[in-house]
């Protein structure tokens, strides 16, 4: 049976995740901030994301480890040293109010997937996306932009969460556009 051929995913560019942004920024809303941040900086699955505890987050190391994910495997995922502070004042807010997950609702319930991407979906609308911002558009433009600067799939690999290096191929694909940039940039000086 032959196999139909795979599609490249959507990825969003530079311009777009900042327009994206912008529209969040604007809104004001420190809790759509977070979760958007937290999604943009780790590359976690929506699914994920909405069962990480308080109690996962490790400041000291920027790292957040994420339970049974997909496969049922658990992972540790970094986030950068800029985004600590904030993360911790969020999490100081969210253990006053005394919650239990990074991300809660007002009536002290975990989000699900489809609020995160009613959330999502909310901010491509203000900033008018052509195509609507999804947890997995934020994934696969994190990984994306990991592969364009040159980060090897080994290191990756095992904070993506992907079963194996295989499955980062996608993303060697998506980071051609960069290549092309380069290749146009020197083939100028080819001897031919």
């Amino acid at each position: 049976m032959p196999q139909a051929p795979k599609k490249l995913p959507y990825v969003p560019t530079e311009e777009e995740i900042r327009r994206y942004y912008e529209a969040v920024w604007k809104a004001k809303n420190i809790q759509d901030m977070m979760i958007i941040k937290t999604l943009l900086y780790t590359g976690v699955r929506v699914s994920e994301l909405v069962g990480i505890r308080l109690t996962d987050v490790d400041l000291q190391h920027c790292q957040i480890r994420i339970n049974q994910g997909k496969g049922k495997k658990d992972r540790v995922v970094p986030f950068p040293p800029a985004f600590k502070e904030t993360l911790a004042l969020h999490i100081q807010h969210a253990k006053q109010n005394g919650g239990t997950y990074l991300f809660e609702s007002n009536w002290k319930k975990k989000y699900t997937d489809r609020g995160i991407r009613k959330i999502l979906k909310k901010y491509s609308d203000q900033a008018g996306m052509e195509q609507s911002i999804s947890p997995h558009k934020l994934r696969h433009f994190l990984l994306t932009c990991l592969k364009k600067k040159g980060i090897d799939d080994a290191l990756i690999q095992p904070y993506s969460g992907h079963a194996s290096r295989q499955s980062l191929e996608v993303y060697s694909k998506l980071a051609i556009t960069e290549a092309q940039g380069e290749y146009n940039r020197v083939i100028h000086e080819f001897p031919v």
